[in-house]
């Protein structure tokens, strides 16, 4: 990574830092794992289940805000401040803001993930009182949750190169639920006949499949994720996000900024 991807991506993660509405979006999913301790003190027998599930689903949904509301803002944000036209006025290449952007909103969803999680294993000490080797497997979910993140980074990242913050907002979340839903998706794709198979088909495999990312249920049943999910998923998420990226790079690179 060039020193100036670098310089670019540490600006993003401080002022991503300062934001306000990153640390009221914090807040909330911590209060949401302290409230899944409550709920799995009413569920008797299950109280780790729930926390598990209440906790890394607050990660999940609150993650996938920080990322979309923040993320739309990157590019605009530059543009409306005239500070982009700084930036690009040094020896920056366009290619290279879009690159540094994706990697401080990146570094700044991971560092928020890990916080988080720290809430939610001290909700599981609270209700177990002790962690059982079950528990690592909640490390695995966090990082299929972060994968979800870099894609719907980058989409958001897509998305703002050429469209407004608002429209930007509403395609990639509506992207994350219908990605949510991939699996139903191809099922109903199976079943159809005609252009509406291919259509359906084609709609499954081209939309981010954020379905197959969620392993929350499994390991809050105690179930391990096999190592071979865990390399496909790696590899899909890493060749999805850096496709949307691409995309927003060659967006941007043939935008008129005037």
């Amino acid at each position: 990574m060039s020193s100036r991807i670098r310089h670019i991506a540490s600006n993003t993660f401080r002022e991503a830092v300062r934001d306000r509405v990153l640390y009221n979006l914090i807040a909330f999913a911590v209060l949401m794992c302290g409230a899944s301790i409550l709920v799995g003190q009413i569920s008797i027998g299950i109280e780790r289940l729930v926390v598990i599930n209440l906790g890394l689903t607050a990660i999940s949904l609150f993650g996938v805000v920080i990322a979309i509301f923040i993320g739309i803002g990157l590019v605009s944000k530059e543009i409306e401040k005239r500070t982009l036209y700084t930036v690009l006025s040094r020896p920056v290449q366009r290619w290279e803001f879009i690159v540094g952007k994706f990697f401080g909103l990146a570094g700044t969803l991971v560092v928020n993930t890990f916080f988080m999680a720290i809430g939610v294993f001290l909700a599981l000490l609270y209700v177990s009182q002790r962690f059982q080797a079950a528990d690592g497997w909640v490390l695995v979910a966090l990082y299929f949750i972060v994968l979800q993140f870099l894609i719907i980074t980058a989409l958001a990242l897509f998305f703002s190169s050429f469209s407004s913050p608002l429209l930007s907002a509403v395609f990639a979340f509506s992207l994350f639920v219908i990605g949510s839903f991939a699996e139903d998706l191809r099922g109903f794709a199976a079943m159809a006949q005609g252009t509406t198979r291919w259509l359906a088909t084609g709609a499954a495999y081209l939309l981010p499949n954020f379905a197959s990312l969620n392993v929350i249920g499994s390991v809050a049943h105690g179930q391990g994720v096999a190592g071979a999910l865990i390399l496909s998923e790696t590899a899909y998420a890493m060749v999805y996000a850096a496709m949307a990226l691409c995309g927003a790079v060659l967006i941007f690179e043939h935008r008129n900024l005037k």
